[in-house]
């Protein structure tokens, strides 16, 4: 199955996209981005999704690669419950460097970031649901294991969206291309190898 016709539905349709095999481009959309208040003092929700419904428990991966030049370029995966419960993670610029950045927005967002070995065929980012916990990880390229970044409290519910999520706060025309786009059975529960 390709990823063009996997049932998959936009939340704020970038300006351009396609979908070229297994991957999918975009071009993002002037000063999009999700946040919630915290330090900023703002409200934005208008990112660019890509997702589908998913119920119970479940393991997403994608590989991210993009054009990341300004500041807060970003794109990865997103799991979203509503507008004031979400989760993005994945690849962002700051400081002139790619990290690995995590949001958890419950009502209100907080930020952090972690600096990861960057490769140059994009990042693994795999987000897994355990109930109410949200497992975040990327793939080590230079050992291939999946390493931990956050572990998470999401609020318990039936179904969530899950998807490709991209944003470039402070422009417009960021590039990225998602690949290897899956959603499966959830990864076991042990968390150290």
């Amino acid at each position: 199955m390709t990823l063009a016709n996997t049932g998959l539905t936009w939340l704020n349709p970038p300006p351009h996209h396609a979908f070229e095999g297994g991957d999918l481009r975009v071009r993002t959309g002037k000063e999009t981005d999700f946040w919630r208040e915290t330090f900023y003092d703002f409200w934005r929700d208008n990112g660019h999704f890509l997702y589908r419904r998913v119920e119970g428990d479940f393991s997403a991966e994608v590989t991210v690669k993009g054009d990341y030049k300004v500041l807060y370029d970003q794109a990865g995966l997103m799991i979203r419950l509503s507008e004031t419960h979400w989760i993005k993670a994945g690849i962002e610029y700051t400081d002139g460097l790619m990290y690995f950045s995590v949001v958890v927005t419950n009502d209100a967002s907080d930020w952090s970031l972690a600096n990861i070995p960057a490769s140059p065929d994009g990042v693994s980012i795999r987000l897994t649901r355990h109930g109410e916990a949200i497992r975040v990880q990327y793939l080590d390229a230079s050992d291939g294991h999946w390493k931990p970044v956050r572990l998470a409290y999401f609020p318990p519910s039936r179904a969530v969206d899950v998807g490709m999520m991209c944003c470039s706060p402070q422009r417009e025309g960021f590039e990225v291309t998602f690949s290897g786009f899956v959603i499966g059975p959830p990864i076991a529960r042990d968390l150290h190898d």
